[in-house]
């Protein structure tokens, strides 16, 4: 999958720090559930960071692309998301966070390969409260071709076909790394 983070805007800091008034902001990206080999493994998380942006203040653009690998298994679960964190970056207290957010596997679908979805959120406080400001990025498949087609007959693939053609499906092993990890909750507005 193909990330591009492309803004936010009306960020705003709570601190009342005399430091407060200039964001250098950031991105960090994580796409959940991990795969089965990493869950007890924290260090194997791939963590994907845009670059620090000095100029925009509380409306930054980056422009910056990350190829997220990801599988049928992660379009599948419901429970897959991508997990984004905006933070700034302090001289003194080094990051702190600005608001999160998180993509869920439904907002992104079973687009055409190729094709670009535009989506935008609105970022939540570290408590999951209501935040200030927006990220906006875009989503693009890439290599999936199969995945739409595999979807649709992984619905059909308890019919037996008239025709003696084989019909493939997900088969159901590819959850059972559900059970084995713990699951993240995170709060949707």
């Amino acid at each position: 999958m193909e990330i591009t983070i492309i803004s936010a805007q009306g960020l705003k800091t709570n601190s009342s720090s005399p430091f407060s008034h200039r964001l250098r902001p950031f991105i960090t990206i994580t796409a959940y559930p991990l795969a089965a080999s990493s869950c007890s493994d924290d260090n194997k998380r791939r963590i994907y960071s845009t670059r620090i942006d000095d100029q925009g203040g509380v409306n930054p653009t980056w422009g910056d692309k990350f190829y997220i690998p990801i599988d049928t298994a992660f379009l599948t679960n419901r429970y897959s998301c991508i997990y984004l964190e905006l933070y700034t970056k302090r001289l003194i207290m080094g990051r702190v966070l600005l608001g999160w957010c998180q993509i869920p596997v439904t907002d992104i679908g079973f687009p055409p390969e190729g094709s670009v979805r535009h989506l935008s959120y609105r970022l939540l406080a570290r408590d999951g409260t209501k935040g200030h400001g927006i990220v906006n990025l875009t989503v693009k498949l890439t290599d999936f071709s199969s995945v739409g087609s595999q979807r649709f007959s992984d619905l059909n693939s308890k019919k037996i076909s008239q025709s003696g053609s084989t019909v493939i499906g997900i088969p159901e092993m590819v959850f059972s790394h559900l059970n084995t990890c713990q699951r993240l909750n995170f709060k949707v507005d």
